[in-house]
């Protein structure tokens, strides 16, 4: 074997290491029969870059090799993301390939949403990319609206400032600072005022005091009488004034009817007027033992007689009884 032969070889060897260990050091093994490339188009990668992690439902399956633009002229601008997968798993060509973060420091990465109707999807093929939104995006994706309100509010602020110094001139302004001196004064008269009040409060604060103690006392003292007069059977006496009241009526009716002694007495005409009639007699009775003694009680030693009784007129009887 000639010497040309011999340094022909080597070089190939040589180139060969050199390519495979290139494409190893991609992440590509020229040697693994079971690698699959595919390709997926985006028009924003968000942060992904070649050796990006290929996961399916979280499990590490390959990674990004090359990251470049379309060349097509009716697609430029878009990026075509080449990855290769070193499982032997099926999914169709349906399936869609996702660009998420899986922190908001780090890192995009791919994640493979598998599809299992239709064709297998083979290497080579394209498959559909979708972005999944970041924490970061998300936020700004609402901030947005919220931002184009506040620059609204912002300008409208503005306007509003510009017409209050245009309102605002030299008098309304010395106004206006003429209504703040006397509020200012207003308020020290105010503050004057609640010392004032502060100061009869304290003085008046021993009397109400006192009447608070008094106040304590006259509770107590009511409180004692109310519960005497719980404990104090008002019931059974109210029941014995009724039975008495009940009693009265009795009576009174019974008197009314002219049953009984009282009630003949208030009802009988002819009694009343026979006990006026006597009433009368015994006072004339009375008046003529007053003026004749002599005729009632009789005492003579030579046997006098008594003069006989002759009734008098109430006229006489007055007369005899004035000599």
């Amino acid at each position: 074997m000639s010497k040309e032969l011999k340094t022909g070889i080597v070089a190939i060897v040589i180139i060969a290491i050199f390519i495979w260990g290139y494409n190893f050091l991609k992440g590509q093994n020229l040697f693994d029969t079971n690698t699959r490339y595919f390709k997926v188009e985006y028009t924003n990668i968000g942060g992904l870059t070649e050796s990006s992690l290929v996961t399916i439902n979280g499990l590490k399956v390959g990674k990004v090799i090359d990251i470049g633009f379309n060349k097509a002229e009716d697609k430029k601008g878009q990026l075509v993301v080449r990855f290769a997968i070193e499982k032997d798993f099926k999914f169709s060509k349906k399936s869609i390939v996702k660009i998420y973060s899986p922190s908001p420091l780090g890192g995009s990465n791919l994640a493979i949403i598998p599809n299992y109707e239709g064709e297998d999807a083979v290497s080579g093929d394209y498959l559909k990319g979708q972005i999944e939104s970041s924490l970061f995006t998300s936020i700004g994706e609402r901030l947005d609206p919220l931002q184009a309100k506040l620059e609204h509010v912002i300008i409208s602020a503005d306007t509003l400032f510009k017409n209050v110094n245009n309102v605002l001139d030299l008098n309304t302004q010395n106004s206006l600072k003429n209504s703040v001196k006397s509020l200012e004064h207003t308020l020290a008269e105010v503050k004057k005022m609640m010392f004032s009040v502060n100061g009869m409060i304290a003085s008046t604060s021993t009397d109400l005091t006192e009447s608070v103690k008094n106040t304590k006392v006259i509770t107590a003292n009511f409180a004692k009488v109310s519960d005497t007069l719980a404990n104090a059977n008002i019931g059974g006496i109210l029941n014995k004034a009724e039975v008495t009241l009940n009693s009265v009526n009795l009576m009174l009716e019974g008197i009314h009817s002219g049953k009984g002694t009282i009630g003949k007495l208030v009802t009988d005409d002819a009694m009343y007027n026979n006990l006026t009639s006597m009433s009368k007699e015994l006072e004339n009775l009375l008046r003529e033992m007053k003026l004749n003694p002599k005729r009632f009680v009789h005492f003579s030693l030579f046997g006098k007689k008594a003069k006989p009784y002759t009734p008098h007129k109430d006229g006489e009887v007055e007369k005899e009884a004035n000599k």
